[in-house]
């Protein structure tokens, strides 16, 4: 009989968005953990919790015991189509089909910056003839990739912000993999005095993704990591990504998270508006890795959570947010109590971590990616009970 699960969880703040940078790659696969199982490869968490330095962000702590009772996850099916359509306040979802422009954006040789991204799209979908301006933000949230005890394996996903508009994206392109990826929409604006079209935004929004999944069971998301003076800006002469359009290479692209990492390495990353960031990867295999940027160089960590510090080995491990390791050391401990999950659990484990009446931050979405079913199923602003699914 499965183990029911008691998690101590303490709520708090955690901020992440994204960003990367690096122009030699280093690669570690094998990191100590203090409460990590046999079926886990983490950083150790003995170092976190005396380097990791205070967020710029005051962190609320709530101590909650809670004995894990699963309810079936209530949601609705939902059919994407190219008009955007309202979910609820603050939550759209749309569809693109066709050619999403990723081969001309990279044969062009990316983008070294968020101008250059924003004079792409403006030549793409406004033939130049207008502005647009990506605006910078910043976000939280918290990754666990657990098995699917139904078969498979799942990752979970909470977005931590501001109060803002989400959209989920489903992208079909004419070259590439099909994909489900979520975007904050206040990232994207205009530069003029006038609103974008439906269909301006909806292909903009293809080119902001905070996390997503594409029919190859490969899941990714970004997490901002709080590194005052650190930055991400690798200049070795490969072709340029920015810390969005690295997660839309990933899902048109990417077969396995192996090949995701591997596709990392072939571009120099820039982290944007400067943040600091890092990406949890893992696919319908289980293979679950930290891609992390320190002093321009890329290291990948095996790990099955992510929050807001750094997990590779060495100087730089546990810098971050201090309540973003108490948060990856009890997500761990209801992992090592409960490795498989339906998802079902895995939903009730990510709203254990969800944010609540902390400052003006709360979980704005917590996505439940099924690699093995390929769904994805939404839940919006701490809503555990009603929510929605997205399938590939």
């Amino acid at each position: 009989m499965k183990k029911r699960v008691f998690c101590l969880l303490l709520t708090g703040l955690i901020l992440i968005f994204a960003g990367c940078s690096g122009s030699d790659t280093a690669v570690s696969t094998t990191a100590s953990t203090a409460a990590a199982s046999s079926q886990t490869v983490s950083a150790a968490t003995s170092a976190a919790t005396t380097t990791a330095p205070e967020t710029t962000h005051e962190e609320t702590t709530a101590e909650t015991t809670t004995e894990k009772a699963v309810s079936p996850i209530n949601a609705v099916k939902i059919t994407p189509s190219q008009s955007i359509r309202t979910l609820a306040q603050g939550l759209t979802v749309a569809e693109f089909s066709g050619d999403d422009g990723l081969s001309d954006f990279l044969s062009g040789g990316g983008a070294s910056s968020d101008k250059g991204l924003t004079d792409f799209l403006v030549r793409q979908v406004l033939g130049g003839k207008a502005g647009l301006l990506f605006k910078g933000i910043k976000g939280g949230c918290s990754t666990l990739c657990v098995e699917n005890e139904n078969g498979g394996y799942l990752f979970g996903r909470n977005f931590d912000w501001h109060r803002c508009n989400g959209m989920i994206v489903v992208c079909r392109p004419s070259k590439g993999y099909r994909s489900v990826s979520t975007v904050n929409t206040d990232f994207v604006t205009s530069g003029s005095d006038f609103e974008l079209s439906d269909d301006v935004l909806r292909f903009c929004a293809l080119y902001a993704p905070l996390d997503g999944m594409n029919e190859a069971g490969v899941c990714v998301s970004v997490n901002m990591v709080y590194d005052s003076g650190a930055s991400i800006n690798q200049n070795s002469g490969k072709p340029d990504l920015t810390t969005s359009t690295a997660i839309r290479l990933i899902l048109d692209r990417a077969a396995s998270a192996k090949q995701a990492v591997e596709l990392l390495r072939s571009y120099d990353l820039h982290a944007s508006f400067g943040y600091t960031v890092h990406y949890a990867i893992a696919d319908k295999s289980g293979y679950s890795v930290a891609v992390e940027y320190i002093g321009n160089k890329m290291y990948v960590t095996e790990t099955r959570a992510l929050t807001n510090f750094y997990v590779t080995p060495g100087p730089k491990y546990g810098v971050g947010s201090q309540k973003s390791v108490t948060r990856y050391e009890n997500i761990m401990a209801c992992y090592d109590e409960n490795s498989e999950m339906t998802p079902a659990e895995l939903r009730d484990t990510m709203a254990l971590a969800a944010q609540k009446n902390v400052a003006d931050y709360n979980t704005q979405w917590t996505a439940i990616f099924d690699t093995r079913a390929k769904t994805v199923t939404y839940f919006h602003r701490g809503n555990f009970k009603n929510g929605w699914t997205v399938s590939l």
